[in-house]
């Protein structure tokens, strides 16, 4: 398909952005001598599963569908047997039976799960075709701002405090994990491993693998990369382990789009409030959740929130854009344009890919915008529809 030929709502997915993440990410791999996986919760796009296999040694799954997803669809020429690692907080068991045929490592976060499935993981890992870890909780906080991503906050479900582990490694446990990071850089890894450490260190000493978790935006332009490069080797080095990292956003961050039209506009008291086919609530949910304000294209500013326009401007105008839901705080933000869009003018969002079809959803009976993969080519037919969605789609999931 040709750009002006796609409809809106429409996810894009750049590839070429993609494999631009990805030869950063699998640098880390060969340099460092780990293993980084692609954390599926923020990025399950399947139709690039093979080209992301080409360039990491597998997937981390958050429940047993994510597990399914990866051991039918992550795989490649070049990488045909990648990791398949799971953790949930609470697994059920029938989902254990099937876990344990299609997973090689298994994440427990807590003592009792660990135990209350032992008889189905156990004879899998004494064959050697599983690995099992326990996912311990630091009790070392370093977000700021986003409570709701603090798996170290008070009252954290999250992970296994260091009172509650007895002197030693369960039987059959040959590795930890810890995930503690949200969008954040270099030092606060170091600084949540020097908590680890300290903490505990005779686990480390039993340990054969540890997983760092996810969070580190490890693509974007000032992540330190040399200095994570050498700090995962000098965990290798002092404490003979081998080292996962788990990173989601890092693996398709600022390589996709929403595109969306403008249907209408309306003059509220204070600023005119575009009307878009795509919505906050159902098609990019963290603007409501974190929240947070997406960068739109050609916006000569922005800034979050629904209330108190902001201070009249010598360049452009300051609009709302908003969706046709019925929820009245469904707004994405607050921008300044440089000039007043006009109805049918299309508006592109970045930084899209990620934790974007993941979690959509149809509230009032919104569909869901199509997917789309840009190829790496200068071809004016790059675009690929990769699905779209339909009423049956929206029914479906309701009776």
């Amino acid at each position: 398909m040709k750009y002006h030929e796609l409809k809106t709502p429409s996810y894009i997915v750049q590839e070429g952005e993609l494999i631009k993440n990805l030869k950063i990410l699998n640098r880390v791999q060969r340099e460092a001598g780990c293993k980084v996986l692609l954390a599926e919760k923020a990025f399950s796009m399947f139709r690039v599963y093979p080209l992301i296999a080409d360039y990491l040694a597998g997937t981390t799954a958050s429940g047993i569908y994510e597990a399914r997803l990866a051991h039918e669809e992550f795989g490649s020429a070049v990488n045909p047997h990648p990791e398949n690692h799971v953790f949930e907080p609470a697994f059920k068991p029938d989902e254990m039976i099937e876990l344990c045929g299609i997973a090689d490592h298994l994440y427990f976060n807590s003592l009792a799960q660990l135990e209350a499935h032992r008889h189905v993981w156990e004879p899998y890992e004494k064959a050697g075709k599983m690995k099992i870890a326990l996912r311990i909780n630091p009790e070392h906080s370093t977000q700021e701002g986003h409570a709701i991503y603090d798996p170290c906050g008070p009252g954290s479900r999250l992970g296994i405090r260091r009172s509650k582990i007895p002197e030693r490694l369960p039987a059959g446990v040959s590795g930890l994990h810890f995930h503690t990071l949200c969008e954040q850089g270099l030092n606060p890894l170091i600084e949540t491993f020097r908590s680890v450490e300290e903490n505990f260190a005779p686990f480390l000493e039993e340990a054969e693998w540890i997983n760092l978790g996810g969070g580190h935006h490890i693509t974007r332009d000032d992540y330190d990369v040399e200095g994570l490069i050498a700090f995962i080797k000098e965990i290798k080095e002092k404490w003979h382990v081998d080292v996962y990292l788990e990173p989601g956003e890092a693996i398709a961050l600022n390589a996709g789009t929403l595109i969306t039209r403008v249907l209408d506009i309306v003059e509220t008291s204070d600023l005119p409030t575009l009307i878009l086919d795509a919505s906050a609530a159902c098609h990019m949910p963290d603007v409501l959740e974190m929240p947070y304000t997406p960068p739109l294209f050609k916006a000569l500013a922005s800034r979050g929130g629904t209330e108190s326009a902001p201070e009249p401007c010598d360049e452009g105008v300051w609009v709302r854009l908003a969706s046709r839901t019925c929820l009245a705080g469904d707004v994405i933000g607050i921008y300044r344009l440089p000039a007043l869009p006009k109805i049918g003018d299309i508006l592109t969002f970045g930084d899209m890919a990620i934790y974007s079809m993941v979690k959509n959803n149809t509230f009032n009976g919104m569909a869901l915008p199509d997917i789309v993969l840009e190829r790496d080519l200068e071809d004016e037919d790059r675009f690929e529809l990769v699905k779209r969605f339909g009423y049956e789609d929206f029914k479906g999931r309701l009776s």
